[in-house]
């Protein structure tokens, strides 16, 4: 019997004892997509992670700070809104989720300008927010 499970886990057909043929199409069916989900919290810009997030559904990037305090995040080991979106842009993830923010700041709307000039499918996070992949 498990070598018949693993024959439909295989996509294949199983033959009964009795001869009877029984599809796999019949028996079972197609499994949902993997999403992918990665997060890069407190961490500096850094290129090196690419290759780790690449074409993940779901990216959530600390965007601590915007550009016009990028000093402030390379000195605290942050990263800009800008630097997330271009993180994102180049690992080709379908969805970018920005966090962290720091209280400097008013308007998270800034955040999403920002990463949506270089990354056109961003996404703040809030509080008990709920994001479907």
């Amino acid at each position: 019997l498990p070598e018949m499970f693993q024959q439909l886990r295989n996509g294949e057909d199983l033959i009964l004892p009795d001869g009877t043929l029984l599809k796999n199409a019949e028996l079972t069916f197609a499994a949902d997509s993997i999403k992918k989900y990665a997060f890069c919290s407190d961490t500096a810009y850094n290129e090196a992670i690419i290759p780790l997030v690449e074409g993940v559904d779901l990216l959530y990037h600390e965007a601590t700070f915007l550009d016009k305090h990028a000093d402030l995040a390379t000195k605290t080991k942050h990263s800009t809104a800008k630097q997330a979106a271009t993180i994102a842009l180049k690992a080709e993830v379908k969805k970018l989720l920005l966090g962290h923010f720091s209280n400097r700041y008013k308007e998270t709307s800034d955040f999403l300008n920002e990463a949506g000039s270089i990354f056109k499918n961003v996404i703040l996070a809030e509080d008990f927010k709920s994001i479907s992949l």
